[in-house]
């Protein structure tokens, strides 16, 4: 799934300790990411909990994509942060999942917290040769 995702490639974006109902993604906040008030834009600290979600919740075999996503903003993020994301499975049944995810400067102060609702749809994941 990775190596089609182009835009967290772009971002700097790593995936890491992916198992069933569970992703880690990483990120380090660069200057081109800060907003106005010279903090972390928050749609980059959505982002980089969406793509944990996105990997956690197509462990399956399945395309899974998004129903819908909620954030909390819990503390800034600055240039040149380190920041982790960290999905977790909450709930799983038929085609649709619950996940909640952490978002974690290297410090271990808590960033974010999202809760992203998940829907398998009918085909397969796609696999590149």
């Amino acid at each position: 799934m990775y190596a089609n995702d182009t835009a967290s490639q772009a971002l700097g974006i790593s995936i890491h300790d992916v198992v069933p109902g569970r992703a880690e993604a990483r990120m380090t906040v660069t200057a081109a990411m800060l907003n106005g008030h010279a903090i972390g834009h928050g749609g980059y600290v959505f982002l980089l909990a969406d793509t944990a979600f996105a990997f956690a919740c197509n462990t399956y075999g399945r395309v899974t994509v998004a129903a819908g996503a909620d954030v909390s903003f819990l503390e800034a993020a600055r240039a040149g942060d380190e920041l982790s994301a960290t999905a977790v499975e909450r709930s799983r049944r038929g085609r649709s999942g619950l996940y909640d995810v952490t978002v974690r400067r290297s410090d271990g102060v808590v960033l974010a917290e999202f809760r992203g609702r998940s829907r398998t749809l009918e085909a397969p994941i796609l696999t590149t040769p």
